[in-house]
C-alpha cells in the first residue's frame, strides 16, 4: 500500500485540473456516496475557512446532527482536511481510502488529480461515518471545482471575492464572481453580502439559476474578543474586524436550517471556535506571535489594517513567504505600509517563491534560513509570520 503523500504528491496527481467529469465518473463507481448527505457549500476568495469553522462549531454544539467538514489546504497533515463531529480522520483510514480511490482511478483510466482524489475520499468518508450535514469548502473557484458535484445543497455560501487565481478564474471581479456563483443550484438557497465586490454578478447568477437569495437581516460588529450580534454581545474567539462578514455569513447559513439554534448553543460555539494560523495570536518561546496565512492582496490589506489598529507603535518583525503564482508584489507593497523589519523565508515547497526572484523588494527584506531562530532571538514586541499556509505549516509543524 502506498503512502498518502506518495500518491498525492506524484507528478501525475499533484496538479490543478478543473472540471466535474472525472469526479462524477469516480463517484459513480462508488455508487455516489454523496447523494444522501445534506451539504452547506462554501465558495469565495477569502474567509471560506473561517465561515466553515464557525458553522461547524455551532452545529457541533447543537449536537443534533452528525457533522462532517472538508476544507483545504492543510497545515501539517492531509488528515486535517477531513473531520466528523470535530475529530480528524485517522491516518490509517485516510491511507486506506486514498489507495482505494487511486486503485479505481487507475483501473478505469480516469486521471484524477490530487484534489479530485481527496474530494472522492471525502464523500466516502462521510458516507461511512453516517454524516448528516457536510460542510464543503471549494478548492478553487466553484463552477468547475470538484466539490460542485453535489446536486442540491441546503445552502450555498459565497464569502468575500477579490483577485486570486486570476489565471484560472478570470481577470475581473465579475468573471471571478461568475465562477464562484457556479455552486448555486436550482430551487436551493444562497447567501452572500451586499458588501461583496461581486454582489451584482452573484445576484444575477442566482436569479438565472432560480436560487433563492436569503435576506441579509443580521447586524454584526467585532471588537477585540467580542462579537455584537443585533446589539447583543457574545464572546468571540476569532481575531480581526473582517470576521464580522464571516460571522454574519455563518449565522445566515445557520438560520437557513429547518430548525432553530438555541442562544446558549451559539454563545458556547462563538466563545470556543478556532481556525488555526489565521490571524492567530500566540505565545511562543516567550515571544508574542501573530500568525496569518495571508496569500493574496486582499488578505494582506486585512492583516495590515488589523496590525495598524490593534498593534500600533509596537516594534515588529514580519517574516513572509509565498508561492510564486501569487501576486506577491501587491501583497508586499501593502505589508510595507507597516513600520516593521521584514524577513523573507524561502520554504521547502513546490513553486515556493525564491528570494532571488524578489527583484526590487530584496532591498527591503533580508533573507532568513530559520524563522524559529529569528523568533528565538527576541528583541521585538511582536513577531508576525504571514504568507502561504504551507510555509506556516512547515515552520511550526514541530512546535504547534
Amino acid at each position: 500500500m502506498k503512502s498518502v503523500e506518495e500518491i498525492l504528491r506524484s507528478s501525475e496527481k499533484f496538479k490543478i485540473t478543473l472540471g466535474l467529469e472525472r469526479v462524477e465518473k469516480a463517484l459513480e463507481i462508488f455508487d455516489n456516496p454523496q447523494k444522501d448527505i445534506d451539504f452547506i457549500h462554501v465558495a469565495g476568495t477569502n474567509g471560506k475557512g473561517s465561515v466553515c469553522a464557525i458553522i461547524e462549531k455551532i452545529l457541533l454544539e447543537d449536537k443534533r446532527k452528525i457533522v462532517g467538514k472538508y476544507t483545504s489546504p492543510h497545515l501539517f497533515s492531509y488528515t486535517e482536511r477531513f473531520s466528523v463531529n470535530g475529530e480528524n480522520i485517522c491516518e490509517d483510514e485516510l491511507e486506506e481510502l486514498v489507495n482505494l480511490v487511486y486503485k479505481k482511478d487507475a483501473e478505469n483510466k480516469i486521471g484524477l488529480s490530487e484534489f479530485e482524489i481527496l474530494t472522492v475520499v471525502c464523500f466516502l468518508y462521510f458516507k461511512h461515518h453516517n454524516v448528516q450535514i457536510g460542510i464543503l469548502e471549494t478548492g478553487l473557484g466553484g463552477r468547475l471545482d470538484a466539490t460542485n458535484v453535489i446536486k442540491k445543497p441546503l445552502i450555498s455560501v459565497v464569502t468575500s471575492i477579490s483577485y486570486d487565481h486570476t489565471e484560472r478564474l478570470g481577470n475581473t471581479i465579475e468573471e471571478i464572481a461568475y465562477e464562484k456563483a457556479g455552486i448555486f443550484k436550482e430551487n436551493s438557497k444562497a447567501v452572500f453580502l451586499r458588501e461583496n465586490l461581486g454582489y451584482k454578478t452573484l445576484l444575477k447568477m442566482a436569479k438565472e439559476k432560480k436560487t433563492a437569495v436569503l435576506e441579509d437581516n443580521i447586524e454584526v460588529k467585532i471588537t477585540e474578543n467580542m462579537a455584537i450580534i443585533n446589539g447583543e454581545e457574545f464572546e468571540f474567539n476569532l481575531n480581526g474586524d473582517f470576521q464580522a462578514e464571516n460571522l454574519k455569513l455563518a449565522l445566515l447559513a445557520i438560520n437557513a436550517l429547518p430548525y432553530q439554534i438555541d442562544r446558549g448553543v451559539l454563545k458556547n460555539a462563538l466563545k470556543s471556535v478556532k481556525w488555526p494560523l489565521r490571524m492567530e495570536l500566540k505565545e511562543f518561546m516567550g515571544q508574542k506571535l501573530l500568525l496569518d496565512g495571508c496569500h493574496n492582496p486582499d488578505g494582506a490589506r486585512v492583516l495590515t489594517d488589523y496590525i495598524k489598529k490593534y498593534h500600533k507603535n509596537k516594534k515588529i518583525k514580519l517574516i513572509f513567504g509565498c508561492l510564486e503564482n501569487k501576486n506577491y508584489k501587491k501583497i508586499l507593497k501593502t505589508l510595507f505600509e507597516l513600520n516593521a523589519e521584514f524577513c523573507f523565508y524561502e520554504f521547502n515547497y513546490p513553486n515556493a517563491l525564491k528570494y532571488v526572484d524578489l527583484g526590487e523588494f530584496k532591498a527591503k527584506m533580508k533573507k532568513t534560513d530559520n524563522p524559529i531562530d529569528e523568533i528565538r532571538k527576541g528583541g521585538y514586541n511582536l513577531f508576525v509570520v504571514s504568507g502561504s499556509l504551507y510555509m506556516l505549516g512547515e515552520i511550526f509543524k514541530n512546535w504547534y
